[in-house]
C-alpha cells in the first residue's frame, strides 16, 4: 500500500479512528491497573551460566542465600544489660512471624521464614560447648540467664563459648544479630516485606529509645529499590509538566502542545497495557521505560505537529495540513521507530531476565508509538486549529533564519568540514583510550544499586564494621559422592583450597567443614592446637563432622567453602574466581569437584562475566540493525556513513564518561549504549529525509542543508533538548543505577542531537554530490 492510498484510508475514517483508539485506550488503562512488582533473585542473574546453574542445581541441599540479617544494637552500654536483652527477645519472637503480607492472618496464612534455620541469642540453635575434664559440656547460649547480675555473667561467659563473637555477636559487644533465613521456592512480595521491616525497626526504636536497628540482606535490598521505584512515578509527572511547558514556549499554541502530550501518554497507557497482558511485571528496571516511552513519543510527535505548523502557515487547512504532514513524515518516522524497536532488541542476546524484560517493553512501547504519533496524531491536529498568532511567530520566523543555521551550513564546505571532523577525530580519539580503561561490574562498596547515603548501605557499613565476616562471600561448592563428604580424601583438598584462597589478594578469610573439624578434634584433645590438623582417620573426621551437620548436605555429598572477601569489585572478584578455577583445574578427580556457584559475590562474578561476554555481540548487533534498515530506507550507503559515525562517536564518549565519573559497564548502564544508539538515530533519520528531499530538488549541499535547518533543524534542536531534560530527571532517584542510567542518556541524547547536526552536513561534504541526487528527482 502506497503513502497516498494510506493517508485517504486513514483521513477518510478520522471520526471511525478516534473512537477506535479511545475503546483501545480504555481497555489498556484497564489492563496497565493491574500490573504489579515482579523481581526475584532469578530474574536479576544470568540462569545459563555455570555459577548460577550450580547454585539452582545445590540450591535445595544447603541454605546458603536468600536471608535478612537484623542487627539490634545498643547505642549507650553494651549488650549485656536486661531491658536490651528484652528488645532482643521480642525482636527475635515478631521475626520469627516475619511475613510479606499486610496483617499477621495473612501472613500466617503464607509462611515466608524457615522458622527451624532463624538465629538469635534467643533461639534454641545457638549454643555454647567447652571441654572440660569431665568431657564435653554445652546448652543453649541464654540457659542460665535470668535478668540478675549473675545471670548477666552467665550469658557473658556462653557467649564467649559459643564462637558466635564476631558472627552473631559484635566484636564490641555492642550489637547482637538476629538472622532471618527465608524460605526457598517461595514468591515473596519484597515490596510489603520491607515495608513490615522497616515498622520492625521503627516500633523498637521508639520502644526503646536506647535501640537502633540496622537490617540488610537481598529480600531488604531489592524491597528498597522497589520502594525507591515507585517515586519514579513523581519523576513521570515532574518530566510530564516540563515537557508541557517546553512545548507550550515552542508552538506558542496550547492546543497543539496539549495534542502531543495526550497521545504520548496514551503511547505509554498502551505500553504498559501491552506488557501487562505479556505476563510481566515492574522491576527497577522495566520502571524506565514508560519514561523513555514518553520522551520518543514527544521527539516524533514534535516533527509532526512542526510540519503541521509549517503546512498551516503556508496557507493550508487543518485537514490539508496534517495530510501533507502525514505524507512527508510517515516514512521517516516509522523508519526512525523501526530501527529504535528493532534495536531495543537486541538487549535480548543478554542472558539476564531483567534486561531481556527492559528490551522487550521497550521494544513494544516504541512500536506502538508508530500508532499513537504517526495515525492518531495526525488526525487529531485535523481537527486542531492553530491560533492565529502561532501562525504569524511562525511566519516571522521564516523570514529571518537564525545566523546559527547559516554557520551549520556552512559545514558542507571544504574548511569548518575540515576543521569539524578534525575535532570529532580528536575526541574519538581521546575518548577511545579513556573508554579502554572502562571496568566491568560495580566499584562501590555496599549495595551499588543504591545510593551510599541510603539507609540500606549505612546499615550495610554498620555490619561490616563491627562483625568479623565480610559481607562480600564466594561460596565454593565442594561435590563428592554420598556419605563421603567428611572422609579424609575429600577435607585434605579443601584444606588446601583454603590455605590457598586466603594467600589470594583480596580474601579476607575462609570457612567451612574443615574448620570446624580442626576445631572439634582440638576440643577432643584438651584443647591442644597441636590437633588444629587433619587426622588421616575417616572415623574420626566423622565423629567430629556429626556436631556440625549445618555445614554439609544432608546427603553428604556436597561441602561448601565460603571465601570472605575485601569488596566485589570486578578486579578483585575476577582474581578470587580465577584462583578457585586454577585450583579446580589441577585438583578435580572423579570423585571430588570443585565448583563455584553461590553468594553475592558469585552471583555478581558470573553477571560480570554475561556483561562482558554479551557487550561487543549486542554493539555489533544494535548498530548492524540500524546500518541495515538506513539503507534500506535511503537506497545508498552514503547517508549509512553520515547517520553512523555521529552515534559511533557518541557511544565511545559514553564510556569515556563511565570511566571519568567511575561508574562501571553493568547490568543497568549497558542498556544505555543501545537505548542511546536507538533513541538518537531519530535525528539523524529526520534531518537526511529532508536534506535528501531539498537535494532531489536540485539545490546545492549548503542551500539544501540551510532549508533542512530552517523547516526541521529547529525541531530537532527542541526534541534533543527536551528529551535530555525529560530523562535528566532520573538523576534524582534514590535508586543509583537509575540515576546513571539518567546522567549517561542525558548526556547521550544531547551528543547525538548536536553530532546529526554538526558532522552529518561536514560528511556530506566529502560523500555527497549533489548531482547524484539530482539525477534521482
Amino acid at each position: 500500500m502506497t503513502i497516498q492510498k494510506l493517508e485517504n484510508l486513514i483521513f477518510g475514517a478520522r471520526s471511525k479512528i478516534i473512537a477506535i483508539f479511545g475503546v483501545i485506550t480504555l481497555f489498556m488503562l484497564w489492563q496497565a491497573a493491574g500490573i504489579r512488582p515482579d523481581t526475584s533473585l532469578e530474574k536479576m542473574v544470568p540462569l545459563s551460566h555455570p555459577y548460577i546453574q550450580n547454585l539452582l542445581k545445590h540450591k535445595d541441599d544447603l541454605s546458603l542465600g536468600n536471608e535478612v540479617k537484623i542487627a539490634v544494637a545498643v547505642k549507650n552500654g553494651d549488650i549485656f544489660d536486661p531491658a536490651y536483652l528484652d528488645t532482643l527477645k521480642q525482636v527475635t519472637d515478631e521475626t520469627f512471624y516475619l511475613s510479606d503480607r499486610k496483617t499477621r492472618e495473612e501472613g500466617e496464612a503464607h509462611p515466608i521464614v524457615d522458622q527451624n534455620k532463624l538465629k538469635s541469642l534467643w533461639t534454641p540453635n545457638v549454643r555454647w560447648n567447652e571441654v572440660t575434664k569431665e568431657g564435653f559440656q554445652g546448652g543453649e547460649v541464654v540457659q542460665g540467664y535470668d535478668g540478675s547480675p549473675e545471670g548477666i555473667e552467665t550469658l557473658r561467659a556462653n557467649i564467649l563459648r559459643s564462637g558466635q563473637v564476631g558472627r552473631l555477636v559484635a566484636d564490641d559487644f555492642k550489637s547482637t544479630i538476629v538472622q532471618v533465613p527465608l524460605q526457598d521456592g517461595v514468591a515473596i512480595n519484597y515490596g510489603q516485606l520491607t515495608t513490615n521491616l522497616e515498622a520492625l525497626r521503627a516500633k523498637y526504636e521508639t520502644q526503646n529509645p536506647n535501640v537502633e536497628i540496622h537490617i540488610v540482606g537481598f529480600a531488604k535490598k531489592v524491597g528498597d529499590l522497589t520502594h525507591g521505584g515507585t517515586l519514579i512515578v513523581l519523576f513521570f509527572l515532574g518530566a510530564l509538566v516540563i515537557t508541557f511547558l517546553l512545548l507550550l514556549w515552542e508552538f506558542h499554541d496550547l492546543k497543539s502542545a496539549a495534542v502531543v502530550v495526550l497521545c504520548s501518554i496514551i503511547a505509554v497507557i498502551w505500553q504498559i497495557g501491552t506488557v501487562k497482558m505479556l505476563g510481566f511485571g515492574l522491576d527497577p528496571y522495566s520502571m524506565l521505560v514508560p519514561f523513555l516511552v514518553f520522551a520518543i513519543a514527544v521527539s516524533h510527535s514534535v516533527q509532526v505537529v512542526n510540519a503541521v505548523n509549517l503546512e498551516t502557515a503556508a496557507g493550508s487547512s487543518g485537514e490539508q495540513a496534517a495530510r501533507r504532514a502525514f505524507s512527508s513524515l510517515f516514512k521517516a518516522g516509522t523508519m526512525g521507530i523501526a530501527m529504535e524497536a528493532i534495536g531495543f532488541l537486541t538487549m535480548l542476546v543478554i542472558g539476564i531476565k531483567v534486561i531481556q524484560a527492559l528490551a522487550i517493553s521497550a521494544s513494544v512501547g516504541t512500536a506502538l508509538i508508530a500508532l499513537t504519533n504517526f495515525v492518531l496524531l495526525p488526525v487529531l491536529m485535523s481537527y486542531v486549529r492553530i491560533g492565529d498568532r502561532a501562525v504569524q511567530r511562525l511566519q516571522e520566523k521564516q523570514k529571518h533564519v537564525p545566523a546559527v543555521w547559516t554557520k551549520l551550513a556552512a559545514m558542507t564546505t571544504a574548511g569548518p568540514a575540515r576543521l569539524g571532523l578534525a575535532i570529532a577525530a580528536v575526541l574519538f580519539i581521546v575518548s577511545f583510550v579513556l573508554a579502554q580503561k572502562v571496568k566491568v561490574g560495580d566499584l562501590d562498596p555496599g549495595a551499588p544499586e543504591l545510593r551510599a547515603s541510603s539507609a540500606y548501605n549505612i546499615d550495610n557499613a554498620f555490619l561490616t564494621s563491627h562483625y568479623s565476616t565480610s559481607a562480600d562471600v564466594l561460596v565454593v561448592f565442594v561435590e563428592t559422592p554420598e556419605q563421603q563428604c567428611s572422609s579424609h580424601a575429600v577435607l585434605e583438598p579443601v584444606d588446601r583450597l583454603q590455605w590457598t584462597m586466603e594467600n589470594v589478594p583480596g580474601v579476607q578469610s575462609t570457612a567451612s567443614l574443615v574448620t570446624a573439624v580442626k576445631r572439634i578434634q582440638t576440643g577432643f584433645n584438651e584443647g591442644n592446637l597441636k590437633w588444629a590438623a587433619l587426622v588421616a582417620d575417616d572415623a574420626v573426621l566423622n565423629e567430629s563432622a556429626k556436631n556440625v551437620s549445618e555445614l554439609y548436605s544432608a546427603a553428604c555429598n556436597l561441602v561448601p567453602v565460603f571465601v570472605f572477601l575485601d569488596d566485589h569489585k570486578a578486579e578483585t572478584l575476577t582474581r578470587v574466581t580465577q584462583a578457585v578455577e586454577q585450583f579446580a583445574k589441577a585438583n578435580d578427580t572423579a570423585d571430588v569437584k570443585f565448583r563455584l556457584g553461590s553468594g553475592n559475590a558469585g552471583i555478581e562474578a558470573a553477571t560480570n562475566d554475561e556483561i562482558s561476554a554479551k557487550k561487543t555481540p549486542m554493539l555489533l548487533l544494535v548498530y548492524g540493525v540500524v546500518i541495515v534498515l538506513c539503507f534500506i530506507a535511503f537506497r545508498s550507503w552514503r547517508p549509512v556513513v553520515c547517520i553512523i559515525l555521529p552515534l559511533v562517536l557518541t557511544s565511545i564518549l559514553c564510556e569515556a564518561l563511565m570511566t571519568l565519573l567511575g561508574i562501571g559497564i553493568k547490568v543497568a548502564t549497558l542498556p544505555v549504549i543501545a537505548l542511546g544508539v536507538g533513541i538518537g538515530v531519530d535525528y539523524g533519520v529526520y534531518i537526511w529525509a529532508k536534506f535528501e528531499k531539498y537535494l532531489k530538488e536540485g539545490k546545492s549541499l549548503s542551500d539544501a542543508y540551510l532549508a533542512t535547518l530552517t523547516s526541521t533543524g529547529r525541531a530537532v534542536l527542541f526534541t534533543g533538548v527536551t528529551l535530555a531534560i525529560g530523562v535528566f530527571t532520573w538523576v534524582f532517584s534514590p535508586i543509583k543505577f537509575q540515576a546513571d542510567m539518567g546522567l549517561l542518556l542525558t548526556v547521550m541524547l544531547l551528543w547525538n542531537m548536536l553530532g546529526a547536526l554538526i558532522l552529518i552536513p561536514a560528511l556530506a561534504h566529502f560523500f555527497v554530490k549533489p548531482e547524484q541526487y539530482r539525477n534521482k528527482a
